[in-house]
């Protein structure tokens, strides 16, 4: 991931210090009123989550435009900044709405956006999770073994390719909530979308990765 062009900057007012314990949005606000470091601790924060966000929302087949999709997400949170507002969405919720949204015009242009099923489940069951499967297993392992690692090294690829096969809506329904915390309120209004909307594509993306994931989580059930 190449360096970043960034805005020119009026002489910050804030140390070290104090820019490492603002929060997000207030770095942003005062990345807009010149203080460019500002900026460096919000993208030093954040870099990694959001590309490994882009890169598994586009797919193997598209891995290759991680980086540039990556880049015109940091561009346009630059371009953004005189308008960026903390009412409303968290500023990681805004930034990752920014990635969202690009990642998925180029997946409309690769022809590989896949719709979902019109009969959206209505359901008022609450949305389940893999709380209890591959992401959260490692922690009921204090000293694993090397048969074990071998385990949780191939589940995590599987995992991978699971997500990969997913319908994008699906996909990225999963990663905002389940690996960046989104809210199903925050996903829908971010991604301007139906509450139900929201809830069915998780639910059906879940139930493809329980399906996909069937032999390693039949293994966790085991050892419960």
């Amino acid at each position: 991931m190449s360096a970043l062009p960034r805005a020119p900057s009026d002489r910050s007012s804030s140390s070290a210090p104090e820019r490492q314990a603002m929060p997000d949005d207030q770095l942003m606000l005062a990345y807009a009123r010149g203080d460019a470091a500002a900026f460096d601790v919000l993208y030093a924060r954040h870099e990694g989550a959001l590309f490994r966000f882009v890169k598994r929302l586009l797919g193997a087949r598209l891995a290759a435009q991680a980086d540039e999709v990556f880049q015109d997400t940091w561009m346009r949170i630059v371009s953004a900044r005189e308008s960026f507002s903390p009412q409303g969405a968290t500023w990681r919720t805004w930034a990752f709405t920014i990635a969202h949204n690009l990642a998925m015009d180029r997946l409309r242009v690769s022809g590989r956006e896949v719709a979902l099923d019109a009969h959206a489940d209505d359901s008022s069951d609450p949305v389940p999770t893999l709380e209890h499967g591959v992401r959260g297993a490692t922690d009921a392992v204090a000293h694993p073994s090397a048969e074990e690692l071998a385990f949780w090294r191939a589940a995590g690829r599987r995992l991978l390719a699971c997500l990969d096969e997913l319908p994008a809506d699906q996909r990225a329904a999963f990663l905002l909530h389940h690996e960046d915390g989104l809210t199903v309120e925050a996903l829908a209004s971010s991604l301007e979308i139906g509450f139900e909307t929201v809830r069915s594509r998780l639910r059906y993306g879940l139930q493809k990765l329980r399906a996909c994931m069937e032999r390693y989580l039949s293994v966790l059930e085991q050892r419960a």
